[in-house]
C-alpha cells in the first residue's frame, strides 16, 4: 500500500489544478491523481466545440503532457475509478486497490444524464468524454437526420456542429425557451433566434415520450414526443444535464445535496458531514462542490471551466498549507460558441429585471443585463467577446445597476 500523502480523486481540470497547486505550495509528500478513464487528463470544452468540426478524426486534447506529471512527481492512476471512502481509516477504495491518504481532494466531476431505457441503442449518445465525441464525430461524417434532446450549451454546440455539415437538425426542449435556468426566459429567447437564423428547428415545451427503434430493436429510428409528433432520427444526442459523480460516497459520512447529490462544502471548500461539521483532511472542488458564495449570498454548484480550475487549486492549497484556509468567492463565468458566434455570461441570472441592449456600433451584437435590487448581477453578451470582462467589474460592485446600464448605452438602442 502506498505511503499516505495527497490523493486527488478526478483527473479533470479541477483535479490537475489541485495537484499543481499543492506543488506550488511547496508540498513534498506523494501526490496521487485518480482517473476513471484510460487516458491521461484531457480538456473537455473542445469535445463539443472544435473537435466535432475537424476534418480528421478527433485527437485527445491533453491538459498536460506526461512529462509535466513526471516533472511534478505526480503519480497518475488511470482506469482507477473511486469505489468507496473510509474517512475514519483515511482510505479511498479504487478499481486498482485501496489507497491511503493524509489529505484528500474530491474533484470527480459529473456524469451525463441519459434517457431512460436507451442503454445499448445504437445512434443515441451523450457527450461528456473523448469516446463520446469520437463516436458523434464519426456519425456526422455521413448524411444524418440529427435530433438533439435538450437546448443547453452541449446540445446547442452539437446542433451548431451538425449544421456545419449541412445535416438537418431539430432540438427538443421541455422548457419554453433554451437555457432558461442559466439565462432566464428572455435571454433564452435570444438564443432561440440564433438557432432559427442558422436553420436549426426548435421544438419547445415538449418532452420525449418514446425512442423508436428499427425492427432489430438495436438502432434508433425516430423520437416520439409527448405532443404526439414523431421526429425521424439517425443520430440522437442527449444533452439534458449532468449529475455529480458521487455514488461512491453514498455510504460515507459526507453530506450530499438532497437534490443533485453534489458534495456540501463550507466557504473554504472543506467537505461537511450531515451535521454540518468539516471532515478533517477532505476538500472538494469543481462540478461536485456546493459552497456558499458570499459575493451573491447564495449556495452554488458550478459546472464551468474557470471555476473548476480555481476551486481545484484552492481546495488543494487549503488541504496542504499550514496557514489558515482561504474562502472561495467567485463571479461565475462561462462561454459557448454557436454557428460562429460566441455567447458569454458573467454573474448570475437570478434577477428582478432583464434589459436587452442591441449594439449599434460597428461591431454590433447584443448585451443582456440582469438586475437584482440596485445591483447588476449578471451580463450575457452575444457576438461581443470584447465586452464581457468590461462588464464584470460592475457585477462585483454594490449599487451597480445604473452604472452598468449607462456603460455603452450611447452605442445601444
Amino acid at each position: 500500500m502506498s505511503s499516505p500523502g495527497l490523493v486527488v480523486v478526478g483527473a479533470g481540470l479541477a483535479g490537475v489544478a489541485a495537484c499543481e497547486s499543492a506543488r506550488r505550495e511547496g508540498y513534498t509528500e506523494p501526490i496521487t491523481l485518480l482517473g476513471a478513464e484510460s487516458y491521461l487528463p484531457y480538456d473537455r470544452p473542445p469535445l463539443s466545440k472544435e473537435l466535432l468540426l475537424g476534418e480528421a478524426a478527433p485527437t485527445i486534447p491533453a491538459l498536460r503532457e506526461r512529462d509535466r506529471f513526471e516533472e511534478l512527481d505526480i503519480d497518475v492512476w488511470t482506469d482507477a475509478p473511486a469505489l468507496g471512502l473510509d474517512t475514519q481509516s483515511r482510505i479511498v477504495t479504487t478499481g486498482r486497490g485501496d489507497l491511503p491518504y493524509r489529505h484528500l481532494v474530491i474533484a470527480c466531476g459529473a456524469s451525463s444524464r441519459e434517457l431512460p431505457g436507451t442503454a445499448g441503442v445504437s445512434g443515441i449518445h451523450t457527450l461528456r468524454t473523448y469516446a463520446d465525441a469520437e463516436a458523434i464525430w464519426k456519425r456526422l461524417q455521413s448524411p444524418a437526420r440529427v435530433v438533439v434532446i435538450g437546448a443547453g450549451f452541449i446540445g446547442a454546440e452539437v446542433a451548431s456542429a451538425a449544421r456545419s455539415y449541412g445535416h438537418p437538425v431539430t432540438i427538443v426542449e421541455a422548457a419554453p425557451a433554451p437555457l432558461t435556468r442559466s439565462l432566464g426566459v428572455e435571454g433564452g429567447a435570444l438564443c432561440a433566434e440564433l438557432h432559427a437564423r442558422n436553420g436549426t428547428e426548435l421544438v419547445l415545451g415538449v418532452g420525449v415520450a418514446e425512442v423508436m427503434t428499427d425492427t432489430s430493436g438495436q438502432a434508433v429510428r425516430a423520437i416520439r414526443l409527448t405532443d404526439g409528433r414523431t421526429l425521424d432520427a439517425d443520430l440522437v444526442v442527449v444533452g439534458i444535464g449532468a449529475v455529480p459523480s458521487t455514488e461512491w460516497l453514498a455510504d460515507s459520512e459526507i453530506a450530499l445535496n438532497s437534490i443533485d447529490g453534489g458534495i456540501e462544502c463550507d466557504a473554504t471548500l472543506a467537505v461537511l458531514t450531515n451535521s454540518g461539521d468539516p471532515i478533517e483532511g477532505i476538500w472538494a472542488g469543481g462540478d461536485v462542490a456546493h459552497w456558499p458564495n458570499a459575493l451573491f449570498d447564495r449556495r452554488m454548484r458550478l459546472e464551468h471551466w474557470a471555476s473548476a480550475s480555481e476551486q481545484g487549486a484552492l481546495a488543494a492549497r487549503n488541504a496542504v498549507a499550514v496557514s489558515p484556509a482561504h474562502t472561495y468567492t467567485a463571479v461565475p463565468y462561462f462561454w459557448s460558441d454557436w454557428y460562429g458566434t460566441r455567447l458569454q455570461f458573467v454573474g448570475t441570472s437570478h434577477a428582478d429585471e432583464l434589459l436587452v441592449q442591441h449594439r449599434v456600433d460597428k461591431t454590433g451584437g447584443t448585451v443582456v443585463l440582469y438586475r437584482s435590487g440596485t445591483r447588476l448581477t449578471g451580463v450575457l453578451t452575444i457576438g461581443r467577446p470584447d465586452l464581457i470582462m468590461k462588464y464584470r467589474r460592475f457585477v462585483v460592485q454594490a449599487d451597480s445597476w445604473c452604472a452598468g446600464v449607462d456603460f455603452g448605452a450611447d452605442r445601444c438602442r
